[in-house]
This record gives structure tokens, sequence and C-alpha cells, in this order.
């Protein structure tokens, strides 16, 4: 772990976690991101920050990686809290190891995967760019990512934005289709950046907005299961939102759009 002079960046969080709740970021992050771990010339590391009162998530981040990802991958779990490193430490092995520390992310040497899920909801929207420019001043270049967002407590629910050391690209909305009643049920999820700007006049309304409508018109698939439901819907989206995923992700409850399609009004530029 790198030497530190000055008290961690940031505020604990509440600390609360389960087992397998950030099982669809983890996922996501596998499939998508996979090749770039693999092009790696050193084993990547990953930061799973703010991993709470318990170590279960990085733990899984850390088997999924290897199994799905790649098989040199290391994991950092970093904390805010030093009592909560502490007991974590009984939990570290070989490739997975736990560090005190916040936004500065404690670690030496390139770092090539950041999750930050349920830690920004405390802070005020206007501290999100400055958090997340540090952290992307952290991955390595160009193909580091930072996945930040937010879940509800049992992993039925996301919603997180993928950002490159450029800046924000992405945002995914993934959820258990059996336990969605309409899209913008998720809305309750939206990551800081945009979960107060589900107003009228902001991208983030329209889009879902245009979301619940597309699954209302796609009622008739509801007879062949939820998941050709949201397949359907995804589709009718993908001709008026930029979408940049297709079936083989709609199928796992997954819809990915650009970034600049529902960026804040007021975002300038596509740095963080």
């Amino acid at each position: 772990m790198a030497p530190r002079t000055t008290r961690p960046v940031g505020t604990p969080t509440r600390g609360t976690t389960n087992p397998n709740r950030l099982r669809r970021m983890d996922r996501w992050i596998a499939a998508e991101h996979g090749p770039a771990l693999r092009r790696a010339d050193a084993p990547p590391v990953a930061v799973d920050l703010g991993y709470g009162a318990a170590p279960w998530t990085a733990v899984e981040l850390l088997e999924r990686l290897r199994r799905d990802a790649d098989p040199r991958a290391r994991v950092v779990g970093v904390e805010i809290d030093p009592a909560r490193v502490a007991a974590a430490r009984p939990y570290a092995r070989e490739g997975l190891s736990f560090a005190h520390g916040g936004f500065e992310v404690p670690v030496d040497g390139p770092v090539s995967l950041i999750r930050a899920a349920n830690v920004l909801r405390q802070y005020d929207e206007d501290q999100v760019r400055e958090v997340w420019a540090r952290l992307c001043g952290r991955l390595t270049a160009p193909d580091g990512l930072l996945v930040e967002g937010t879940c509800d407590e049992v992993g039925r629910r996301h919603v997180w934005v993928a950002l490159g050391p450029e800046g924000p690209r992405t945002v995914t909305f993934a959820t258990r289709l059996g336990s969605l009643e309409r899209p913008s049920d998720l809305a309750e999820r939206l990551p800081k950046a945009l979960i107060h700007r589900n107003v009228p006049g902001e991208p983030v309304y329209d889009f879902l907005r245009d979301f619940d409508r597309a699954w209302a018109a796609a009622a008739p698939y509801a007879s062949l299961g939820a998941r050709q439901r949201w397949i359907a819907t995804a589709a009718a989206l993908d001709a008026r939102w930029p979408l940049v995923d297709g079936r083989r992700r709609w199928r796992q409850g997954e819809l990915t759009v650009r970034w600049e399609a529902l960026a804040p009004r007021g975002w300038r530029g596509a740095g963080a």
C-alpha cells in the first residue's frame, strides 16, 4: 500500500452490505471490461471502494473477475472506516487485500478498475464531478474503468455510470425483471449525478418517460415472459436513444445508453 501523510478523502458510508448484492454490476463488468483486463501486461488491480461493514462484495468481486474476466486479477478493498478494515483483514488471501483510505485510492501502481457502489448517495450533487475526476485520475489509460452507481439492499435494481480516464461514458440500468412493474421504478436507484435531475426538462426524465411508454407498448410480449417484453422495449428505445448494447445484454435485464444522452442540462464537456 502507498504511504499516506494526510487523512483519507471522504466520509464513512452507512456500511450497509449483503452477500451477492452487487452481482449484476459484477456480471456486467466481467462481460464488458474483461477484454481490457486481459490486455493488461501485469495482473490487473481492481478496487472495491467503500465496501462497507463486511467484506462480502470485495470477496465476490475477486471470485467473479478471476472466473469470468482474468484469472490474474487482484482486488483491494478500500474503506475509510479503520474498524471496517480491521474486521475485513481476516478475509485477506492471495489476490485480495484491504486498505484504509478514501477517494485518494491508496494503492501503489496502476489501477484497472474502481467500483464505487452506494458510496456517493450521501454526498451533494455538486461534489460528484470532483470525486469522479479524482477517481478517474487513478485509472490506467486508456482502458481503465470506474463504475459508480446505486442498487437496492438485495441487488435487484441497479443504475450505474461507467467512466474512463477521460470521464463518463455510459449509464446502465439493470434489474431482476420479475420484480419490475415499470422501468421508471429504477429512478429511485439513479446515481447521485442524475437522481435529482429526474424532473421535466431534463434528459433523464425524458428517457424514463420513453422507457415506460415503450414498456407499455410492449405489453403483448408479456405473455412470452418479462425478458421478451424487456427486449422488445429496448429495441423500440434504440430507435430514439443511443443505446450501446444489444440483445445479449438485454436478455440479462440490462440496458446501456450513452452518458451524453442523459447528462444533466448544463453539463459541459466529456470530462469528469
